[in-house]
């Protein structure tokens, strides 16, 4: 599995925490982790929509395969993300709700709280909480005695989010361009899409939109 770290600008003094305690969360399953930022060394700002669409754009092109995100609050980065195609984003602000997250619903992405009730010893939280999203398989369902209703409703969550939204490619050629334009600014994450994306449409996309493809 390939798993994206990537977090709005508002929150960049956290992007290492998260990279590094995701990191920790998956070594055992040998999950490769990239770290898209936002850092805390840039001077452009990025909000939580412009990450959003750059989430959507790394999973509809298959790039990465998991994204772990987060804002202030978590709430309107999760909500973003759950507006764009190909995304299905949990909000998880414990370790029980990664936990049923990843057993029950089975979604591609989480938005975690980086600000709101960060207080001290909220690095603990997110480390546990990182931890007990990847600590089983993914849509095994929870608990065992339910697990296979659970699995099929995971199914047809999945089924439902593709019918309700329109094709990856027609979503961004219809936003405003100067949104799609700022997100396609963001040059790691359009430079990693170009090398392990598989989805051409977007791709050709992304070039008409001024995306440069150095790869």
């Amino acid at each position: 599995m390939k798993i994206g770290v990537i977090q709005a600008s508002s929150q960049a003094d956290k992007n290492e925490m998260l990279y590094n305690y995701t990191v920790e969360a998956v070594e055992k399953h040998g999950y490769e982790v990239i770290n898209f930022g936002c850092f805390s060394d840039e001077r452009e700002i990025f909000s939580y929509i412009d990450i959003a669409i750059d989430i959507s754009l790394l999973l509809a092109s298959r790039s990465v395969d998991f994204i772990v995100t987060g804002c202030s609050s978590g709430q309107g980065m999760m909500l973003a993300c759950n507006s764009l195609p190909y995304v299905l984003c949990g909000y998880i602000q414990t370790p029980q709700d990664a936990f049923l997250f990843g057993r029950i619903n089975d979604g591609n992405a989480v938005s975690y709280p980086l600000g709101l009730n960060f207080g001290w010893a909220g690095e603990i939280n997110l480390k546990c909480t990182l931890e007990k999203l990847f600590d089983a398989p993914f849509g095994i369902g929870y608990p065992a005695e339910d697990a296979s209703r659970k699995k099929q409703d995971a199914v047809l969550l999945k089924q439902i989010n593709s019918i309700s939204k329109r094709n990856a490619a027609d979503v961004f050629a219809a936003m405003n361009p100067a949104l799609f334009r700022k997100a396609l600014s963001r040059n790691n994450v359009v430079d990693y899409i170009f090398r392990n994306g598989s989805n051409t449409e977007l791709r050709n996309l992304m070039i008409a939109n001024g995306a440069k493809n150095f790869s």
